[in-house]
């Protein structure tokens, strides 16, 4: 079975890598609209510069109509541009920047988060320690349970209430 999912690995590796780079992605569309413009040039037999503007039209979906293709070469080229940019180019420029927009400067970088775990282990056999000393019985710490033990609406929140169903 792994072997059948390794192509769809390979292509999503090369999915993220090609979303996590803005010169890769900006290369690729202006890529995508010269080759789309060639191409166009020699199916419709048109002015490379006419051919460019279509595909920048077509690319961008807005389609003004001033050039339209008439041969089946050239409807299957604006298909698969508008396609191809629709489906994947725009949407990964689109997650990529709102990706670098939308940062949580109040987030913990994990150097930090584990030094608060570290911090939390000492506290916790300080209190044990002094606990022994004073003869104290500490309770259990609770343990969450396993992920798929109870329904998502069953199972605590961080406050300990349960979820409510609607």
């Amino acid at each position: 079975m792994d072997v059948l999912l390794l192509p769809f690995r390979w292509i999503y590796r090369g999915l993220v890598w090609f979303a996590n780079s803005p010169r890769t992605l900006i290369i690729s569309y202006l890529l995508m609209i010269v080759v789309a413009g060639v191409l166009y040039s020699h199916a419709e037999h048109k002015s490379a510069a006419d051919s460019v503007w279509w595909a920048v039209v077509t690319a961008s979906t807005v389609g003004y109509g001033d050039i339209s293709p008439t041969s089946f070469a050239g409807r299957f080229l604006a298909a698969l541009l508008i396609s191809t940019m629709v489906l994947l180019v725009i949407p990964l420029i689109t997650a990529h920047f709102a990706s670098r927009l939308i940062v949580d400067d109040d987030a913990f970088e994990h150097a930090e988060q584990e030094e608060l775990k570290a911090d939390v282990r000492r506290l916790r056999a300080l209190v044990e320690e002094m606990a022994t000393r004073q003869g104290i019985a500490l309770p259990e710490p609770e343990r969450p349970e396993p992920a798929g033990a109870a329904p998502l609406w069953e199972r605590p929140t961080r406050s300990g209430t349960r979820r409510r169903r609607r």
